[in-house]
């Protein structure tokens, strides 16, 4: 693709990099057959080689973005199914990111959205706030059909109460920072990723991983300081405050690497990790650059992390058949696609795979709030194909897939814990759901 950016505009590194993404797309429009928004809609301006024409025009153009822009670009999933199918190696990733920042400071979104993604920013990367939040959104929760209007702040009012919990889990132990020594002889010592809605929605999740580490002989140490990977508001466009909650979790795992060693930093929901190990690029301008590209070269995901120091189960084979999800974060971000399987296979799982799955469940982070219709309707696809492989129980490594899916027939439960289980761990609450006669 040619540009017609100034040698002005190109001083600035971050025109300059979406400059380079820019010229490596031919046009081919093999993406348009992965992309779920043009899947949907059917509009070339939603699919991702309709959205580079966009963000090309408008950073060429050094305006403002327009409403038109602005809504291509938010139907965006950032699923990443694009640079999967991509021949050309488009890193789309960071050329969107680079978009909905410009957007973010250039132009002026009607009140009610300015406020629920303010909220969404103050709330959601803080686990105490949020848990206070999904209290009273659980109360509210039944009164969501209530909510009168079919404007979009109506419509994501409903996604918010519909999403909440039908009760909060009580706050973990595990969640204050400590060291969580290895059984029998260390063999490693690793750092987690406690992150922040996650430890509110499934505290079980981390409480799994650090049973099943600490079993397999791996210290596991939850740092001081650390929080929200920055996730959220990246995808908001909120560069100052992903960029501070980066900062703050980079210093902390230096710390601990620099202090007593880190063999990895372990991530357990997908989205993060895919954040994670992008800290190298986020910071590559500014002074963390080198401690940003060791924690991004530390970070791995769980089922990484559990392949590489030869997880084996304890218990027999359940006789359970699950259908895996892939996450789009750990199949299009990380790239990450034969571990979960593997790993849930050599659990004793029947694992199945249902059609399309590299297509979004429609969560992507804030996503289901704030694009509810096409979320809906990307989650009731993904269900429907799921309920075809006749699995009792949906797997998957990502808490917003879960929390999409999990409200189903199927019960939805974190990779992890069932591998915890099969290695001596308690029995996840969706498998004892699962096997309930219907």
């Amino acid at each position: 693709m040619q540009t017609a950016f100034s040698a002005a505009q190109l001083a600035d590194p971050d025109i300059a990099e979406s400059n380079r993404i820019l010229r490596t797309c031919v046009h081919c429009g093999m993406c348009t057959a992965t992309c779920p928004t043009f899947l949907l809609l059917g509009d070339e301006l939603d699919s991702p080689r309709g959205r580079i024409y966009l963000i090309k025009d408008m950073l060429e153009g050094g305006k403002p973005a327009t409403e038109e822009v602005v809504r291509h670009v938010d139907r965006c999933l950032s699923c990443l199914s694009c640079m999967t199918t991509c021949p050309s190696g488009v890193h789309y990733m960071h050329l969107v990111d680079h978009a909905r920042a410009y957007i973010h400071d250039t132009y002026r979104r009607p009140w009610p959205e300015r406020a629920l993604r303010r909220v969404l920013s103050l709330v959601l990367p803080h686990p105490g706030r949020f848990r206070l939040a999904l209290v009273g959104a659980t109360l509210a929760r039944p009164f969501a059909r209530l909510v009168p209007g079919a404007s979009m702040t109506a419509q994501r009012l409903r996604a918010m109460l519909r999403l909440a919990p039908a009760s909060v889990p009580s706050p973990s132990a595990i969640e204050r920072p400590r060291v969580h020594p290895a059984e029998g002889p260390r063999r490693a010592r690793v750092g987690i990723l406690m992150g922040c809605a996650q430890q509110v929605l499934a505290p079980s999740i981390n409480e799994a991983t650090i049973r099943l580490l600490t079993r397999m002989g791996i210290e596991v140490v939850v740092t001081r300081g650390q929080g929200c990977c920055g996730a959220l508001d990246h995808h908001m466009g909120h560069h100052d405050a992903s960029m501070r909650a980066a900062r703050a979790n980079i210093a902390a795992w230096m710390r601990e690497a620099d202090d007593d060693g880190l063999d990895a930093i372990v991530v357990n929901a997908s989205g993060c990790g895919t954040t994670l190990k992008d800290y190298g690029f986020m910071f590559r301008d500014e002074p963390e650059r080198d401690a940003a590209a060791r924690v991004a070269a530390l970070s791995a995901d769980i089922t990484e992390v559990l392949t590489r120091f030869g997880y084996a189960p304890t218990r027999p084979a359940p006789g359970i058949t699950v259908a895996y999800h892939a996450a789009c974060s750990l199949q299009h971000g990380q790239k990450i696609t034969a571990e979960p399987k593997a790993l849930l296979k050599a659990a004793g799982f029947v694992v199945r795979e249902p059609a399309e799955g590299h297509i979004c469940c429609g969560s992507a982070g804030t996503y289901n709030i704030l694009q509810p219709e096409i979320a809906g309707q990307l989650k009731a696809r993904k269900q429907e194909a799921i309920g075809r492989t006749g699995a009792q129980l949906i797997a998957a490594g990502n808490i917003g897939c879960l929390t999409q899916l999990g409200g189903g027939a199927m019960p939805a439960v974190h990779t992890v814990e069932l591998l915890d289980w099969m290695a001596g761990g308690p029995e996840p609450e969706a498998v004892a759901r699962a096997r309930a006669p219907a």
